[in-house]
């Protein structure tokens, strides 16, 4: 998928006016009124801040957990995170918390149902992947387990930035994952999207290297 957004949250474009008022290098970690740095994404908006100190990069295990971060992934291909992270209530009341057996039934009314929603994203195609997704997930039970499938993709090493540049979008492992991932009929999961998923739950460390939440996964030697 060439024309793949990147997935990963915002790094610069929301805080340009920001950063350049604090003086901070380009792309490096923000400093806070609370004297810690973080990733420049995470000083854009509280609700990204949050995320950011308190879930973003923690390892996730587990099939509906992980499920539903594949989930919101997808939905936020071509949008901002914050979008989503503002949604993400109502996403989880709408898909029945993501259970994957429960989505994996729905019917062409809950896909209506959803399209009336006004809580979430309403594009038909990711709702209709989500459900498939679903049935996915449900027929990897048969061959170790969604869970399984997406750490074994857990590279050696983590990149270590210092500043947005030198972040990856994309990675072979990442590559790998969205191809193991389709081969069972997952859709809107490309290398970007995948890689973007290796961030959030952990399986590589991307908080830049003057970030206070480097080096808490305890995933990597860093």
């Amino acid at each position: 998928m060439g024309s793949e957004p990147d997935a990963r949250p915002a790094e610069g474009k929301a805080v340009e006016g920001e950063a350049a008022e604090r003086k901070v290098p380009e792309g490096e970690a923000v400093v806070g009124e609370d004297g810690l740095g973080r990733c420049v994404w995470a000083v854009s908006h509280p609700l990204n801040q949050q995320y950011h100190d308190t879930e973003w990069g923690l390892p996730v295990r587990g099939e509906q957990a992980l499920f539903e971060r594949i989930t919101l992934e997808a939905f936020q291909s071509g949008l901002s995170w914050l979008t989503i992270l503002a949604k993400r209530p109502a996403f989880r009341t709408a898909f029945d918390a993501f259970d994957p057996a429960v989505v994996a039934a729905y019917t062409d009314d809950d896909v209506a149902r959803l399209m009336g929603d006004a809580g979430i994203v309403r594009n038909r195609a990711k709702i209709e992947a989500a459900r498939g997704n679903a049935r996915a997930v449900l027929e990897l039970r048969h061959h170790g387990g969604l869970d399984r499938l997406i750490w074994s993709h857990k590279p050696r090493r983590t990149p270590v930035p210092r500043t947005v540049s030198e972040v990856p979008t994309r990675t072979a492992e990442s590559k790998a994952l969205a191809t193991e991932l389709r081969s069972y009929g997952f859709r809107f999961v490309g290398p970007t999207t995948g890689y973007a998923l290796m961030e959030a739950i952990g399986m590589v460390d991307t908080h830049l290297v003057g970030c206070h939440r480097r080096g808490t996964s305890g995933e990597h030697d860093v």
